[in-house]
């Protein structure tokens, strides 16, 4: 399985971006998507996640912010980021669980400026 992010970029507070992540290969069995971020020098952090059923939850900081959306067909899952705030600057990355594996893409960069 591979995943493909995209749409990082830089963005100034206050404004808006989009991600999306496509997975590849073998995803049979697959329960899950999600996005993380790291910021510099901090742990990986859960952002918000879905199921295949579209049952979505989000980490406290992006609650009524971001939205996290999926299209099962394409194995793609997306990332809606309104209302930018700096603290919001990390590499984004996402991940597929299928069965009992986890599976990360290679993450893109979110940079907002104050």
């Amino acid at each position: 399985v591979q995943l493909q992010a995209s749409g990082g970029g830089l963005v100034q507070a206050g404004g808006s971006l989009g991600l999306s992540c496509a997975a590849s290969g073998s995803t049979r069995g697959n329960n899950g998507m999600a996005w993380y971020h790291q910021a510099p020098g901090k742990q990986r952090e859960l952002v918000a996640e879905i199921t295949t059923g579209g049952f979505s939850a989000y980490a406290d900081s992006v609650k009524g912010r971001f939205t996290i959306a999926r299209e099962n067909a394409k194995n793609t899952v997306y990332l809606q980021m309104n209302s930018l705030k700096s603290e919001d600057t990390a590499v984004h990355y996402c991940n597929i669980r299928v069965g009992q594996y986890l599976y990360w893409g290679q993450g893109t960069l979110v940079t907002v400026s104050s």
